[in-house]
C-alpha cells in the first residue's frame, strides 16, 4: 500500500511538472509574439515620426502676404494644420504663371511661332533651382503641391501659356519630384467668387490638363476649383452686394478684387487642401493635426 501511495504521489509530480512547462512554454511564447508585435510596430511609428518638408509652388492665392492685410495667400495658413514634425516651405510668388515662375527672369515678351513665350535662356529660376538642389532642396519623403493656371490664362507675354505648354511643365514639375522620392500634389486653380444669380460659378481653366498631368505621373489631384466654388455655395456668397473690405461674410473672406484672400479666407482654403488629403488618404494624412 505504501509504495502504491509513493507511485501515485510520483505521477502527480510528473504530471504537475508537464503542466507548469508547457503553460510557461505558452506564456514565453505569447511574450515572444508580444514582443515581435512591438518590435513589427517600431518601425511604422519611427516612419511616421521623420521629418518632413511641404514645398508650395504657385502664385498670389498660395503665396505668403508680402504686405498689409491682404492679399494672404492660403500656403501661409497651411503649416499651422501639421504637427511640429512638418514644415511648410511657400515658395509661391504673386504674378506668375508656370512658366514665369520656373524660367524667370529668362521669359521674353513675345510669341515664337508655336503660340507660346519665347524663353531667352533655359536657365532655371533660382526657386526652382532651390527646390531642386540636392543638399538643401526636396528629399526622399517631402512633398511638392503644384497650383498655378490664374495669371496664365493671359494673352499676352511674359505671362501666357498654351494648355498644351501648362500640362507639359507641371509634368516636368511633378516627375522631377518624383526622381528625388519626393510626393507630387497637383492642384486646379482656386475660383475666384463669380455668382450666376444665387449660384457662384466655375472661372478657372488648366482643369483637364492639371488632371493630365496627374494621370501622366501617377501624382494625385486635388480639384480645388471644385472644392472652393462648394465652399463659396455653402456660404451663401451669392448674390453679393459687392461687400468687400473686411466687413460682411464677403469681406471678410476676400480683398475687394473678389480673386484674393483676407486671412480668413485663405485659412479656409488652406482646409479644404488639408482635408483632400485626408480624403484622399495620402500618408501626408498622418502628419495633420
Amino acid at each position: 500500500m505504501k509504495n502504491l501511495r509513493v507511485l501515485i504521489t510520483t505521477l502527480l509530480v510528473l504530471t504537475l511538472s508537464g503542466l507548469g512547462m508547457h503553460t510557461a512554454s505558452a506564456a514565453g511564447k505569447a511574450a515572444a509574439h508580444c514582443a515581435g508585435s512591438s518590435h513589427a510596430a517600431a518601425p511604422a511609428a519611427r516612419t511616421a515620426a521623420q521629418p518632413v518638408t511641404v514645398w508650395l509652388a504657385g502664385d498670389s492665392t498660395m503665396a505668403n502676404p508680402s504686405s498689409g492685410r491682404c492679399p494672404v495667400g492660403w500656403g501661409s495658413q497651411f503649416d499651422p494644420l501639421f504637427n511640429s514634425n512638418v514644415t511648410v516651405r511657400n515658395l509661391a510668388v504673386g504674378g506668375r504663371s508656370i512658366q514665369t515662375w520656373l524660367y524667370e527672369p529668362h521669359v521674353s515678351s513675345t510669341k515664337s511661332s508655336d503660340g507660346e513665350c519665347r524663353l531667352t535662356s533655359t536657365a532655371y529660376s533660382s526657386r526652382w533651382q532651390s527646390m531642386l538642389n540636392a543638399s538643401t532642396g526636396m528629399k526622399a519623403g517631402d512633398y511638392l503641391f503644384i497650383q498655378f493656371g490664374i495669371n496664365d490664362s493671359s494673352s499676352t507675354c511674359p505671362k501666357h501659356v498654351g494648355r498644351a505648354r501648362y500640362q507639359q511643365l507641371m509634368t516636368m514639375m511633378a516627375q522631377a519630384a518624383l526622381a528625388r522620392g519626393a510626393h507630387p500634389v497637383l492642384l486646379t486653380p482656386v475660383a475666384a467668387i463669380t455668382c450666376s444669380g444665387s449660384t457662384a460659378t466655375k472661372n478657372r481653366g488648366f482643369v483637364g490638363e492639371t488632371f493630365a498631368a496627374g494621370t501622366a505621373t501617377g501624382a494625385p489631384v486635388i480639384d480645388l476649383q471644385t472644392l472652393s466654388v462648394s465652399l463659396y455655395n455653402s456660404l451663401r456668397f451669392c448674390p453679393n452686394n459687392g461687400d468687400y473690405g473686411g466687413s460682411g461674410p464677403l469681406g471678410r473672406f476676400f480683398c475687394n478684387d473678389h480673386t484674393h484672400f483676407e486671412t480668413y479666407g485663405a485659412q479656409r482654403i488652406a482646409g479644404l487642401v488639408a482635408g483632400d488629403v485626408r480624403r484622399q488618404n495620402l500618408p501626408l494624412a498622418t502628419y495633420l493635426k
